[in-house]
Protein backbone atom coordinates (compact mmCIF):
# COMPACT_ATOMS: atom_id res chain seq x y z
CA UNK A 1 0.00 0.00 0.00
CA UNK A 2 1.60 3.29 -1.01
CA UNK A 3 0.59 5.83 1.69
CA UNK A 4 -0.22 9.35 0.57
CA UNK A 5 -0.52 13.18 1.54
CA UNK A 6 -2.61 15.44 0.09
CA UNK A 7 -1.26 19.13 0.08
CA UNK A 8 -3.68 22.47 -1.15
CA UNK A 9 -4.54 25.49 0.51
CA UNK A 10 -7.96 24.73 -1.87
CA UNK A 11 -10.64 22.85 0.12
CA UNK A 12 -11.91 21.67 -2.99
CA UNK A 13 -9.10 20.75 -4.54
CA UNK A 14 -7.92 18.31 -1.62
CA UNK A 15 -11.33 16.73 -1.97
CA UNK A 16 -11.10 16.06 -5.39
CA UNK A 17 -7.98 14.56 -4.84
CA UNK A 18 -8.66 12.77 -1.71
CA UNK A 19 -11.33 11.10 -3.51
CA UNK A 20 -9.55 10.77 -6.87
CA UNK A 21 -6.52 8.71 -5.00
CA UNK A 22 -9.45 6.39 -3.14
CA UNK A 23 -10.24 4.84 -5.97
CA UNK A 24 -7.02 3.07 -6.75
CA UNK A 25 -7.16 0.17 -4.10
CA UNK A 26 -3.14 0.31 -3.23
CA UNK A 27 -3.57 4.10 -2.55
CA UNK A 28 -4.26 5.51 0.53
CA UNK A 29 -4.25 8.69 1.99
CA UNK A 30 -2.93 9.18 5.24
CA UNK A 31 -2.63 12.83 5.55
CA UNK A 32 -4.49 16.04 4.13
CA UNK A 33 -2.66 20.05 4.66
CA UNK A 34 -4.00 23.17 3.69
CA UNK A 35 -0.22 24.42 3.93
CA UNK A 36 3.18 23.32 3.64
CA UNK A 37 3.91 23.93 7.22
CA UNK A 38 1.20 21.43 8.00
CA UNK A 39 2.55 19.30 5.32
CA UNK A 40 5.79 19.50 7.06
CA UNK A 41 4.15 18.97 10.88
CA UNK A 42 2.45 15.70 9.40
CA UNK A 43 5.17 14.00 7.94
CA UNK A 44 7.20 14.24 10.78
CA UNK A 45 3.98 12.39 12.59
CA UNK A 46 2.71 10.27 9.74
CA UNK A 47 4.94 7.62 7.22
CA UNK A 48 4.33 8.93 4.15
CA UNK A 49 5.45 7.44 0.71
CA UNK A 50 4.19 10.48 -1.57
CA UNK A 51 2.92 14.30 -0.99
CA UNK A 52 1.18 15.50 -3.93
CA UNK A 53 2.31 19.21 -3.40
CA UNK A 54 0.56 22.39 -4.58
CA UNK A 55 3.04 25.17 -5.09
CA UNK A 56 1.40 28.25 -3.98
CA UNK A 57 0.18 28.35 -0.71
CA UNK A 58 0.26 30.30 2.49
CA UNK A 59 2.60 30.13 5.58
CA UNK A 60 4.76 27.95 3.31
CA UNK A 61 4.92 27.54 0.14
CA UNK A 62 4.94 23.83 -1.87
CA UNK A 63 8.94 24.67 -2.81
CA UNK A 64 10.26 25.62 1.04
CA UNK A 65 7.90 22.54 1.79
CA UNK A 66 9.44 19.96 -0.48
CA UNK A 67 12.68 21.17 0.45
CA UNK A 68 12.09 20.18 4.29
CA UNK A 69 10.30 17.03 3.44
CA UNK A 70 12.97 15.71 1.21
CA UNK A 71 15.52 16.62 4.62
CA UNK A 72 13.74 14.39 6.97
CA UNK A 73 14.69 10.86 7.56
CA UNK A 74 12.63 8.83 5.51
CA UNK A 75 10.83 12.09 4.15
CA UNK A 76 8.21 11.36 1.42
CA UNK A 77 9.07 12.17 -2.57
CA UNK A 78 6.75 14.44 -3.90
CA UNK A 79 5.03 15.40 -6.99
CA UNK A 80 4.69 19.23 -7.32
CA UNK A 81 0.53 20.07 -8.73
CA UNK A 82 0.55 23.22 -10.46
CA UNK A 83 -1.75 25.01 -12.68
CA UNK A 84 0.98 26.93 -14.48
CA UNK A 85 2.88 24.74 -16.67
CA UNK A 86 5.57 27.59 -17.33
CA UNK A 87 5.83 29.04 -13.86
CA UNK A 88 9.25 29.38 -12.34
CA UNK A 89 8.34 28.02 -9.32
CA UNK A 90 7.74 24.58 -10.74
CA UNK A 91 11.49 24.52 -11.69
CA UNK A 92 12.30 25.56 -8.25
CA UNK A 93 10.34 22.52 -6.87
CA UNK A 94 11.70 19.88 -8.90
CA UNK A 95 15.28 21.81 -8.07
CA UNK A 96 14.09 21.49 -4.13
CA UNK A 97 13.63 17.75 -4.46
CA UNK A 98 10.43 17.26 -6.12
CA UNK A 99 10.45 14.13 -8.06
CA UNK A 100 8.38 15.54 -10.85
CA UNK A 101 5.54 18.08 -11.82
CA UNK A 102 1.76 17.81 -12.95
CA UNK A 103 -0.52 20.05 -13.95
CA UNK A 104 -3.73 19.78 -12.11
CA UNK A 105 -5.60 19.59 -15.08
CA UNK A 106 -4.18 15.76 -15.60
CA UNK A 107 -6.40 13.47 -16.05
CA UNK A 108 -6.93 11.31 -12.74
CA UNK A 109 -5.91 8.08 -14.30
CA UNK A 110 -2.57 9.93 -14.94
CA UNK A 111 -2.30 11.43 -11.23
CA UNK A 112 -2.88 7.66 -9.81
CA UNK A 113 -0.23 6.29 -11.79
CA UNK A 114 2.18 9.58 -11.38
CA UNK A 115 2.29 8.45 -7.66
CA UNK A 116 2.69 4.82 -8.47
CA UNK A 117 5.57 5.56 -10.36
CA UNK A 118 7.55 8.27 -8.09
CA UNK A 119 6.41 5.81 -5.32
CA UNK A 120 8.73 3.05 -7.20
CA UNK A 121 11.76 5.88 -7.25
CA UNK A 122 11.26 7.28 -10.39
CA UNK A 123 10.64 10.93 -11.78
CA UNK A 124 7.34 12.02 -13.41
CA UNK A 125 7.35 15.00 -15.50
CA UNK A 126 4.17 16.53 -17.43
CA UNK A 127 5.31 15.73 -21.27
CA UNK A 128 4.68 18.99 -22.61
CA UNK A 129 5.27 21.13 -20.53
CA UNK A 130 8.24 19.73 -19.65
CA UNK A 131 10.69 20.46 -21.86
CA UNK A 132 9.16 24.09 -22.29
CA UNK A 133 10.28 24.64 -19.23
CA UNK A 134 13.52 22.99 -18.93
CA UNK A 135 14.50 25.04 -22.23
CA UNK A 136 13.35 28.50 -20.37
CA UNK A 137 15.54 28.04 -17.71
CA UNK A 138 18.76 26.26 -18.68
CA UNK A 139 20.67 27.73 -20.98
CA UNK A 140 23.95 26.03 -21.67
CA UNK A 141 26.12 29.40 -21.68
CA UNK A 142 24.85 30.20 -18.15
CA UNK A 143 27.51 30.15 -15.23
CA UNK A 144 25.02 27.20 -14.02
CA UNK A 145 26.51 25.26 -17.34
CA UNK A 146 30.12 25.54 -16.20
CA UNK A 147 29.33 24.71 -12.42
CA UNK A 148 27.14 21.48 -14.04
CA UNK A 149 29.94 20.20 -16.19
CA UNK A 150 32.47 20.56 -13.77
CA UNK A 151 29.83 18.41 -11.94
CA UNK A 152 29.78 15.65 -14.05
CA UNK A 153 33.62 15.19 -14.60
CA UNK A 154 33.27 13.21 -11.77
CA UNK A 155 31.39 10.54 -13.35
CA UNK A 156 33.07 7.35 -15.54
CA UNK A 157 32.58 7.66 -19.38
CA UNK A 158 30.00 4.62 -18.53
CA UNK A 159 28.13 6.58 -16.25
CA UNK A 160 27.87 9.58 -18.50
CA UNK A 161 26.59 7.41 -21.57
CA UNK A 162 23.52 6.54 -18.76
CA UNK A 163 23.73 9.91 -17.63
CA UNK A 164 22.69 11.03 -21.05
CA UNK A 165 19.53 8.34 -22.10
CA UNK A 166 18.29 8.59 -18.38
CA UNK A 167 18.08 12.92 -19.21
CA UNK A 168 16.01 12.25 -22.71
CA UNK A 169 13.37 10.16 -20.88
CA UNK A 170 14.65 6.49 -20.83
CA UNK A 171 13.96 3.86 -18.46
CA UNK A 172 16.13 2.16 -16.89
CA UNK A 173 15.20 -1.29 -19.31
CA UNK A 174 15.63 1.18 -22.33
CA UNK A 175 18.68 1.92 -21.33
CA UNK A 176 19.60 -1.18 -20.92
CA UNK A 177 18.54 -2.59 -24.53
CA UNK A 178 20.35 1.07 -26.01
CA UNK A 179 23.81 0.29 -24.58
CA UNK A 180 23.95 -3.40 -24.51
CA UNK A 181 23.89 -3.91 -20.11
CA UNK A 182 21.87 -5.77 -17.96
CA UNK A 183 18.66 -3.89 -16.35
CA UNK A 184 20.61 -4.69 -12.63
CA UNK A 185 23.35 -3.24 -14.25
CA UNK A 186 21.99 -0.14 -15.12
CA UNK A 187 20.00 0.75 -11.51
CA UNK A 188 23.81 0.47 -10.11
CA UNK A 189 24.79 2.98 -12.40
CA UNK A 190 21.91 5.24 -11.86
CA UNK A 191 22.47 5.20 -7.63
CA UNK A 192 26.36 5.82 -8.46
CA UNK A 193 25.22 8.80 -10.84
CA UNK A 194 22.88 10.07 -8.21
CA UNK A 195 25.60 9.68 -5.69
CA UNK A 196 28.39 11.58 -7.11
CA UNK A 197 26.19 14.66 -8.39
CA UNK A 198 24.99 15.15 -5.31
CA UNK A 199 21.20 14.99 -6.51
CA UNK A 200 18.12 13.30 -4.97
CA UNK A 201 16.73 11.55 -7.77
CA UNK A 202 16.63 11.10 -11.51
CA UNK A 203 14.53 14.41 -12.27
CA UNK A 204 17.53 16.66 -10.66
CA UNK A 205 20.26 14.65 -12.44
CA UNK A 206 18.08 15.27 -15.48
CA UNK A 207 18.23 19.24 -14.95
CA UNK A 208 21.88 18.72 -14.53
CA UNK A 209 22.48 17.33 -17.34
CA UNK A 210 20.23 19.83 -19.39
CA UNK A 211 22.21 22.56 -17.14
CA UNK A 212 25.79 20.62 -18.61
CA UNK A 213 24.47 20.67 -22.41
CA UNK A 214 25.23 16.66 -22.91
CA UNK A 215 21.54 16.50 -24.04
CA UNK A 216 19.51 18.43 -26.99
CA UNK A 217 15.81 18.82 -27.11
CA UNK A 218 15.02 16.01 -27.15
CA UNK A 219 12.97 15.44 -24.50
CA UNK A 220 13.20 14.85 -20.30
CA UNK A 221 12.68 12.12 -17.78
CA UNK A 222 9.51 10.35 -18.08
CA UNK A 223 8.81 7.73 -15.82
CA UNK A 224 11.73 5.75 -15.67
CA UNK A 225 11.75 1.71 -14.85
Amino acid sequence: MIRTMVVDDDALVRLGLVDLLAQDPELTVVAEAADGLEAVELAARHRVDVALMDIRMPRLDGIAATRRLRALPDGPRVIALTTFDLDEYVYRALAAGADGFLLKDTPPAEIARAVHVVAGGQGMLHPAAARRLIDRYHRTGEPRAVAARGRLEGLTPREGEVLRELAVGRSNAEIAAVLGMRESTVKAHVSRILTGLGVGNRVQAALLARDAGVVGDGGMVGDGG
